[in-house]
């Protein structure tokens, strides 16, 4: 036993030292949520557990270790090898994917989870990781024929408008990030812009169907815009700041009164107004409590990350492939964060995801940590800059 334990130190000492800079501001992510998880959560412990908020920070608590622990494995597993893994997980996620419409779980007004026993998960936080990396793989087999429509644009087209497709089904939004992750990675692994940019027109008129089918998401798309564009919608529901507009207008009172400095911590007020203050605007209470100079402290700490990844990690990977992940798990953690902030300020339409590390929440959580993981493998294995 003794023995194994050397050996196995002796194996984690040899290695390269993983990104700290990335481990830092996944710590600071992870530090902002705990404080504005524990703030916002008031409402759904009165809800759901007569007051006791702190049953709910310990299982916040519990799955940001997971996502931390998670984050740690991950970061010590050769890419290489998980990525001999893509795609029996890819299509694993699909199959899962298409579960959820027959035994899906409803939450927040979509079926988007699975539940065995007391565990639920989302499959769509699954397909996308699955997805990145399997895309990864094509484009680092193909770069000796990437500008071939039918050999290296048409086996990607499959399988990320399928991806795309399925997740869209429920989650529109995180189609579209995650369309937006893998087409900048195509980009990157020099697809013909031609090709992407009718893979970009495929992937709007999906999106024009998917809102035509659905007068929820219309309605978002309406509200966000002012103007009445869709037929299947109720003209009274979404210009009314009580209806569809309500969330919105919350988010932006609770960015308002946060000013520059804020309110102080544990002292909002909009987290009894908004839904889901916790997860969807948990920026918004955050801007509300620490103001201004808070909010930008905190998209500052994704830029950085953004940098990391893209200029340290992604830029002296030491195989096409790791170039490729670097890329596109950066952005999917990034465009995440970005995102979720537009949203709580106004300038993006409601779309419910949350922010990474930050957001309440479980399947998320973990596959962030998965992500960060690979990011921090490839560093472990980065050349440095001749």
């Amino acid at each position: 036993m003794t023995q194994a334990l050397s050996t196995f130190k002796q194996t984690l000492t040899r290695r390269a030292p993983a990104d700290k800079y990335v481990i830092w501001l996944a710590l600071v992510l992870c530090a902002v949520g705990v404080v504005a998880v524990y703030s916002a959560i008031t409402f759904l412990a009165e809800t759901r557990a007569g007051g006791d908020a702190e049953a709910f920070l310990w299982r916040h608590l519990v799955r940001v270790g997971l996502a931390l622990g998670a984050m740690g494995v991950v970061s010590f597993v050769d890419y290489r090898m998980l990525a001999r893994f893509s795609k029996i997980a890819l299509v694993g996620a699909l199959g899962l994917l298409l579960a959820v419409q027959i035994v899906g779980v409803a939450a927040g007004g979509a079926e988007r989870w699975i539940r065995i026993g007391a565990f639920g998960f989302q499959p769509s936080d699954l397909a996308k990781v699955a997805l990145v990396f399997y895309v990864g793989v094509l484009l680092a087999q193909k770069q000796g024929y990437i500008k071939s429509f039918a050999r290296s644009f048409l086996p990607l087209l499959f399988w990320i408008l399928l991806t795309v497709g399925l997740i869209g089904m429920e989650d529109l939004s995180t189609a579209a990030v995650v369309l937006v992750a893998t087409m900048l990675m195509c980009f990157v692994g020099r697809v013909s812009t031609v090709q992407l940019g009718g893979l970009a027109l495929v992937g709007a008129g999906l999106a024009l169907l998917m809102l035509m089918s659905s007068p929820n998401r219309a309605a978002r798309v309406e509200a966000y815009l002012g103007v009445d564009l869709f037929p299947h919608t109720n003209d009274e529901h979404v210009f009314d700041l009580q209806g569809e507009g309500y969330q919105a207008h919350q988010a932006q009172i609770a960015i308002a009164m946060g000013g520059l400095t804020g309110v102080g911590p544990g002292k909002s007020v909009q987290r009894d107004f908004l839904p889901a203050p916790y997860n969807d605007f948990i920026f918004a209470i955050i801007a509300e409590e620490y103001g201004l100079v808070g909010a930008l402290g905190l998209l500052f700490v994704f830029c950085l990350l953004l940098f990391r990844g893209f200029l340290r990690i992604a830029r002296h990977a030491p195989d096409p492939l790791g170039l490729f992940l670097g890329v596109g798990f950066t952005t999917m953690v990034v465009l995440y964060g970005f995102i979720h902030a537009g949203v709580a300020s106004g300038l993006l339409p409601v779309t419910g995801l949350p922010m990474p590390l930050v957001s309440y929440g479980g399947t998320s959580m973990v596959t962030t940590g998965l992500m960060l993981g690979v990011l921090l493998n490839i560093s472990r294995q980065v050349r440095p800059p001749a």
